[in-house]
């Protein structure tokens, strides 16, 4: 539930079914009362009457107590009125959270879709998954792999590794593959205090996923959890066998192997023993749904077959030959990044079991576009690794980093409109470095004697920082619609300008803009705009000038900033051609 600003609850403030607000309503329904009231008083004059004259004193006291029963009655009626309202507001008002102060709550998007959003119903599945699950107790399980299908299809399978645990944790990661946002060389994790399914919310470990912030292989990259059923399904499963745990969830994007071990390291420097890893995944997707048919015959032995030779490599722990084994078989595991972070965390002692194997054809009897699910669980410890520390998120870039990504910029420009094609940097005789390397957004913006030509970029850090470069070159130069798309005739004339960018930081008030050092995203009612940091300054505006600015290219009204209005702001480091 969230407060209005007048203090009652938000649904209350809404125009009810009479057309009047909820205070309003309440305003009416007293008038009501009070004129039944009135009538009341009347019947009681008129019995008074039919008893005859009384005594001064007399009437007095039967005032007196006429004028109680109104009040208690008026009394009564109130309650009656506040019960009702609750009731409607409790049975009719939206499922959100209550807003309390610094309270960032991801609510459930696959309830009542992928499983159950009745939490009774769900918890009766949930109860026959673990009743079913014939397996056994393993001692200090560190780590599980689990499906994350609809529970109708991998519910029991992932109950059957759960099953397995006897004991709670006090912190658990769920690491998933990124099935619907598109993220090179990173990780996503939320800037949120707590997850909400049917069965409650959970509360995040935010100070761990502050930690994870620090380093560039980590970043913020909000709709990386919209409607990603990779993290969301695990976890009513893990809110009916677990209590009182934290959960950090990340997402996973395209990742090198190098990135891969890069995170596991971090991962491995901050678990604990009180600690629980969950990577999740799906195993091979058959069929032309998926578009991966690589045999036609006897099609359940061979789907368990390929398989099992990903599973050995898990059970070995050999996360560089599980990566060698999905590229050359083609194998289509959706959580194997998940997976390889997880191998390269775990020590050579930790033991492997599987859990359980099953497939959606198996159960449907359909093996024309099954999938396959596996549950594994790891026992062992974790090792006791000193923590890592980041040297920058946000690595600073050198002169000479600059001139490349510039001339990086020209030759894509240029290359991409004689070839018709996307160029690598090194077809352009162009060096990437660690700091070009990293997780970074930017805006490349095109100019002809001083007059824009171009302006096109990203304000969150999907992939490296050379590849936003390049491809947003390429989209200032031919796909921004205000402009006709730039000939080769004028290349020699344009001028190039990047700005890169940090990682935008919500902030809870619109004064804590500094004009001229932020750039700013504004937010509201679904729409929103971004201004980068030297747009104000440009045009000579002050902070509401540029404000009203901002709302109006978001299609708000001018004034739309200065209330229930949410900004994030970033810092840039822009650097041009002479």
């Amino acid at each position: 539930m969230l407060l209005a600003p007048h203090g009652l609850p938000k649904r209350l403030s809404r125009v009810n079914s009479f057309g009047l607000s909820g205070l309003e309503s309440i305003r009416v329904l007293s008038g009501l009362c009070g004129t039944s009231l009135n009538k009341i008083s009347g019947a009681a004059d008129m019995n008074r009457q039919d008893r005859g004259q009384r005594t001064d004193d007399g009437r007095q006291r039967t005032d007196n107590r006429k004028d109680l029963w109104i009040l208690s009655s008026f009394l009564l009626v109130m309650v009656t009125v506040g019960i009702v309202a609750v009731f409607l507001w409790k049975t009719r008002a939206p499922k959100e959270a209550i807003a309390q102060p610094g309270k960032v709550v991801l609510r459930s998007s696959l309830a009542g879709s992928w499983y159950y959003a009745d939490p009774n119903v769900l918890t009766a599945q949930l109860d026959e998954f673990f009743r079913k699950a014939d397996t056994k107790v393993i001692n200090n399980v560190i780590a599980l792999i689990l499906p994350h299908a609809g529970y109708a299809y991998s519910g029991q399978t992932a109950a059957s590794a759960l099953k397995t645990i006897d004991r709670k944790y006090k912190r658990i990661i769920v690491i998933g593959p990124s099935h619907h946002t598109y993220m090179e060389e990173m990780l996503s994790v939320p800037r949120a205090t707590h997850y909400e399914t049917p069965l409650g919310q959970i509360p995040l470990d935010t100070e761990f996923i502050g930690k994870l912030l620090r380093f560039p292989v980590f970043q913020n990259l909000p709709r990386a959890f919209e409607g990603e059923n990779s993290v969301e399904m695990e976890l009513p499963l893990l809110q009916y066998c677990q209590e009182g745990f934290k959960l950090v969830p990340i997402v996973a994007g395209q990742c090198s192997p190098q990135t891969i071990r890069k995170a596991g390291s971090i991962l491995r420097s901050l678990v604990d023993t009180e600690t629980l890893v969950v990577t999740s995944s799906d195993f091979t997707h058959f069929g032309p749904r998926f578009n991966y048919v690589p045999f036609t015959e006897n099609v359940p032995e061979q789907i368990k077959k390929l398989d099992m030779g990903a599973y050995e490599y898990i059970a070995k722990l050999d996360g560089e030959d599980f990566l060698e084994y999905k590229r050359k078989t083609g194998a289509t595991i959706c959580g194997y990044i998940p997976i390889a972070v997880l191998l390269s965390m775990l020590e050579k002692e930790t033991k492997v079991s599987l859990a359980n194997y099953t497939t959606s054809g198996e159960l449907t009897g359909d093996f024309s576009n099954p999938v396959s699910y596996l549950s594994v669980v790891f026992s062992g410890t974790w090792a006791n690794n000193p923590e890592i520390k980041p040297l920058h998120n946000n690595p600073e870039l050198t002169e000479e980093d600059k001139r490349q990504l510039l001339t990086l910029a020209r030759k894509t420009i240029s290359y991409v409109l004689q070839n018709q094609r996307v160029p690598q940097p090194a077809e352009l005789g162009v060096t990437i470095s660690d700091a070009m390397s990293c997780p970074r957004a930017a805006f490349v913006t095109l100019t002809t004697s001083g007059r824009l030509r171009g302006c096109i970029g990203n304000i969150l850090p999907q992939q490296p920082l050379y590849k936003s470069v390049i491809l947003n070159a390429i989209n200032a130069s031919l796909n921004d619609r205000r402009f006709s798309p730039v000939t080769e005739d004028e290349c020699k004339d344009i001028k190039i300008e990047i700005s890169a960018l940090t990682s935008p930081q919500p902030i809870d008030s619109y004064d804590k803009i500094r004009i001229g050092t932020d750039g700013v995203v504004l937010r509201k009612d679904g729409r929103s705009a971004v201004f980068l940091p030297q747009v104000a300054p440009e045009h000579g505006w002050d902070l509401n000038q540029m404000l009203t600015q901002l709302s109006l290219k978001a299609k708000l009204p001018p004034d739309a900033w200065k209330e229930s209005t949410s900004f994030l702001v970033f810092q840039a480091d822009t650097f041009g051609e002479e």
